[in-house]
């Protein structure tokens, strides 16, 4: 295993710092997982980025089953994917951007409850639909990762992908979620959720125009 991990040693560290750089970089999961949140709390937050890590799983399958290849090769596929993934986004900042604000401002800073499936749900939706999640594994598995490379060590690519998204989220999650932090959010989830759904519609625009790899 070590000779593997040895001979295999500069894939391994570029996916490791493209996935790091690729799940730092603010985008429409950020958007998510902080509004989430924000407004409904450390546990749903938590089930929210778990929702988006179980997606990673899928994200990083196909990939290994050889299908990124099929659908970087495939224009109307990748296209297909590309803008379904935009349009959820813009159905997304559309539900941020036209919500009324609460006549109670006591009412507007108590957390609204979220059930773990609906938090699951909702990050694991976000990113499997995110084109710019599915972009980065198309890049990764088709042009970073050779064709001659051990299953063994795809899989192990996929891991460390997700490891990427989970401490990262995590972290966001339990610093937003802090005592002393989260008040100052709660007297701003308004302007939070114009911002949110305002980010989530260039995200969703510009992807929609990216070229395929």
């Amino acid at each position: 295993m070590e000779l593997l991990i040895n001979t295999y040693m500069a894939e391994i560290i570029a996916v490791t710092t493209i996935a790091i750089f690729m799940v730092v970089l603010p985008g429409a999961d950020f958007v998510m997982v902080t509004r989430t949140s924000i407004h409904h709390g450390r546990l749903a937050g938590l089930y929210t980025s778990l929702g988006m890590c179980l997606s990673v799983c899928i994200h990083a399958s196909y990939s290994i089953a050889g299908l990124a290849v099929i659908i970087a090769k495939s224009a109307w596929l990748f296209n297909l994917i590309k803008y379904l993934g935009a349009a959820y986004l813009i159905y997304i900042a559309w539900q941020l951007l036209t919500i009324r604000a609460q006549l109670n401002t006591d009412q507007n800073n108590q957390m609204v409850e979220m059930s773990p499936f609906a938090a699951i749900r909702l990050g694991f939706t976000c990113n499997i639909l995110n084109p710019k999640t599915s972009i980065f594994f198309l890049s990764i598995f088709t042009q970073v990762v050779s064709i001659d490379t051990p299953l063994v060590m795809q899989i192990g690519y996929g891991l460390i992908i997700m490891l990427a998204h989970f401490i990262w989220y995590i972290g966001v999650v339990l610093l937003l979620s802090h005592p002393n932090i989260l008040p100052r959010f709660n007297r701003h989830k308004q302007k939070i959720d114009k911002g949110a759904g305002f980010i989530l519609m260039l995200i969703a625009i510009k992807l929609s125009l990216m070229n395929s790899i």
